[in-house]
């Protein structure tokens, strides 16, 4: 992949902070930045008695949210350095400074071991695990269908990745249509 454009990266990372265009009134944030404000507390060690603001149902669903871009992305079998990159920046652009960019790298390295051990079918089934409410499917669907546009939009083989996730969440076709749509109205804001 040759380098994206730094500006198309730091549009799709502004999106992904803000809430989707159909959220209810008064949302501030979208899941991802949400999310990510309590998997970034998460400590460091198992010795922390104090109150972190550490929510470990938040946190699972932030890794969700990234797991599942991270599947598309790499449904072409070719998720070079560069890519990598672009996507790191991106998720961590997106969390305001809540998760540390170690943070972000551990955990794509950790997403990535797990791909090659178990498919990406598993992992998408493994997703689906953690991602129960509609609401949350949509936007799952929706951080993945911005991340794919990084890479040049949404290919065929990203595109069967993000129909997998929408029909293992029981999503039906509307919702990946509106994903798809959100993605493509970002970009052209």
């Amino acid at each position: 992949m040759t380098a994206p454009d730094q500006n198309l990266l730091e549009r799709v990372a502004n999106k992904l902070s803000l809430p989707p265009s159909y959220s209810e009134d008064g949302t501030k944030s979208s899941i991802l930045t949400v999310a990510a404000a309590s998997y970034g507390s998460k400590p460091t060690t198992d010795d922390i008695t104090q109150p972190t603001g550490f929510d470990p149902d938040a946190a699972a669903l932030f890794e969700a949210v990234v797991e599942a871009a991270f599947l598309v992305a790499n449904a072409d079998g070719d998720f070079d350095p560069t890519e990598r990159a672009a996507f790191e920046h991106v998720v961590l652009s997106a969390c305001e400074g809540v998760v540390g960019q170690g943070q972000v790298h551990a955990l794509v390295a950790d997403l990535e071991d797990q791909m090659h051990e178990d498919g990406i079918e598993k992992r998408v089934q493994m997703v689906a695990r953690t991602v129960t409410k509609p609401e949350h499917a949509q936007e799952v669907l929706r951080v993945a269908a911005l991340l794919a546009q990084v890479s040049g939009g949404v290919s065929d083989v990203e595109r069967e990745v993000l129909q997998q996730l929408a029909k293992s969440f029981g999503s039906d076709e509307t919702a990946l249509d509106r994903a798809f749509a959100e993605a493509e109205q970002a970009l052209s804001d």
